[in-house]
């Protein structure tokens, strides 16, 4: 191992949990020592960095942790480590414990973390890990495919009772800046309308018009998705309700979309996007996020990650909306 090359890695999760983070972690830690490194877990994101609460992590460490959601590691919120005050500090706290690699696994708040660090000398490699999906540079984020898989087994469920009461039910999603979640249930469960952050217009007279529409065709039940940056969903359904006279109901999922066991995907992915992460640190990378790209795994430069824009799949938003047309 030459000289530039990192010796011990530091691995934290930061932000919102997700499906498939505790296969990140094992996979980094599994990863770095196969290739003889030293492995740091710290504990609740940038909050733990700043108060020292980093542990030694062996292959043990991580043993039957794959299967398990959320994050063995924990997270947490720093709005410290979003000072210069607080990067300098952490950067120095890195030094201190012999940490001059960094695995970052989370969202794009994380991802300017891990910049200030490598920007004052940490080698450091983002790893996204959302639900929401929302991180423009990949056609992949880690807990995404859980999250949507638990979303559309709840709304089925939801469609079974509106069918049989004959009424209207609004599901709110997770997904308060990206409506990708929404669209996706939106599709995967046949729902008549679906409104995002990135599309909807806030006519609601529109909705209720497709509602009666619908109902005049011999429609007797009608599932709008709403996305939880709309959010206002019990309200909508009074609304709704007093417009259409159809029985209307709303049902928020909620955090149940960040729990449970991460799907056979999750888990893959995360793995291999843990192991990518080990990798690019091994060749003296720094400053990069790992992303999903036309079917393969590679890493991007991070600034330019941090100024993409992601927006909706436009073919799946105009699939979505041919498909709900009875």
């Amino acid at each position: 191992m030459s000289e530039n090359q990192v010796k011990t890695i530091g691995v934290l999760t930061s932000g919102g949990d997700a499906p498939g983070m505790n296969a990140a972690v094992r996979s980094v830690v599994r990863t770095a020592l196969a290739h003889g490194l030293k492995v740091k877990g710290i504990r609740r994101g940038y909050t733990g960095l700043l108060e020292e609460d980093i542990i030694d992590m062996s292959s043990r460490t991580v043993a039957d942790t794959i299967q398990h959601g959320g994050t063995i590691l924990f997270t947490a919120r720093c709005p410290e480590f979003m000072t210069e005050e607080g990067q300098a500090k952490g950067a120095e706290i890195c030094r201190k414990h012999g940490i001059d690699g960094m695995v970052v696994i989370g969202g794009d708040g994380s991802f300017r973390g891990a910049r200030a660090l490598a920007n004052r000398g940490i080698n450091a490699i983002g790893v996204p890990g959302t639900i929401d999906l929302d991180i423009a540079c990949t056609d992949y984020t880690i807990g995404f495919d859980t999250a949507v898989n638990t979303a559309m087994e709840a709304i089925d469920k939801v469609r079974d009772t509106s069918t049989s009461h004959e009424r209207c039910s609004i599901i709110e999603v997770m997904g308060r800046t990206a409506g990708h979640i929404a669209l996706w249930c939106g599709i995967a469960t046949g729902a008549e309308d679906v409104l995002t952050v990135e599309r909807y217009d806030y006519n609601e007279q529109e909705i209720i018009n497709h509602i009666i529409e619908k109902r005049k065709s011999g429609k007797t039940h009608h599932i709008i998705i709403n996305a939880e940056g709309i959010g206002d969903s019990h309200g909508m359904a009074k609304r709704i309700e007093a417009a259409t006279g159809v029985s209307t109901r709303a049902t928020i999922i909620g955090h149940i979309q960040r729990g449970g066991s991460p799907t056979c995907k999750d888990r893959v992915y995360a793995s291999a996007m843990g192991c990518k992460a080990v990798e690019v640190l091994c060749e003296g990378k720094t400053n990069r996020i790992i992303a999903y790209k036309y079917g393969k795994f590679i890493d991007l430069d991070l600034e330019e990650a941090l100024a993409m824009k992601k927006d909706l799949d436009p073919f799946l938003y105009e699939m979505q909306k041919k498909l709900a047309v009875m």
